[in-house]
């Protein structure tokens, strides 16, 4: 594995290359420019330091949560992001589904521990070109992110074949908005409306809304049911 993630940092934590100097860090011509979200500031160093081992990667920024990414690359220069899915606030799926709409430019390469096939089907429904576990080797990121700023779409093995069959519509899940899909996820878990409000950072009545809008849309009408479906579906890999 690339990294242990022992600690979180507080949302909002954002690292701008040449931010402390005043400038940009200056790179290679034509290098690929590389950002990085993820929660963990071990896990985020370490894929800096493994990345500038390349004479061709420059990484650009980093951040602590996917609000904060999202603001930065609607305004500034980056080929390809990294990023993980469980993040604080606005997650990765959401962050991945405003990314399409405001950078439809820029090439996503999620990576993540949860090596459930049905998440690798949501994230690249969404719009990530790539789908990587951290169990992955080292070199593994680095080929990927390659592959991804030329148009390939790199998958972990364990998600692969999978991933090709996304034909999965039917799936009452499915139906759900990125929003609901990642409430689902907490309901299911056990959680509360006020502890995944909390974590959401919304209100009560937003959470005891979007969940009224997840049973009607798929059938299931309470934690249990939820549960024993995500179970079913391989879905409860998936930590928010």
């Amino acid at each position: 594995m690339l990294g242990v993630a022992d600690g979180r940092e507080p949302r909002g934590t954002t690292f701008i290359r040449g931010a402390a100097t005043g400038g940009v860090r200056p790179g290679a011509r034509g290098a690929l420019k590389v950002a990085i979200a993820d929660d963990h500031a071990v896990v985020r160093t370490g894929y800096r330091r493994l990345l500038e081992l390349e004479e061709d990667v420059d990484v650009v920024a980093e951040f602590g949560d996917g609000e904060s990414a999202c603001r930065w690359l609607a305004a500034n220069p980056a080929d390809v992001l990294i990023l993980d899915l469980s993040m604080p606030g606005r997650g990765g799926l959401a962050a991945l589904e405003r990314l399409r709409r405001c950078r439809p430019d820029l090439r996503v390469m999620v990576f993540t521990m949860h090596e459930s096939a049905a998440l690798a089907t949501q994230a690249l429904r969404l719009g990530a070109f790539g789908y990587l576990t951290k169990s992955s080797p080292p070199e593994a990121l680095i080929d990927a992110i390659r592959e991804v700023r030329g148009g390939g779409r790199p998958l972990s093995g364990a998600v692969l074949d999978a991933a090709r069959r996304s034909t999965c519509t039917h799936m009452p899940h499915t139906r759900l908005t990125t929003r609901e899909f990642e409430v689902f996820l907490l309901l299911a878990e056990g959680l509360g409306v006020e502890e995944i409000a909390r974590r959401r950072c919304v209100s009560g009545k937003t959470i005891a809304n979007c969940q009224t809008t997840i049973r009607n849309k798929t059938g299931l009408c309470n934690a249990l049911e939820m549960n024993r479906y995500a179970h079913r579906n391989g879905l409860l890999q998936f930590s928010m």
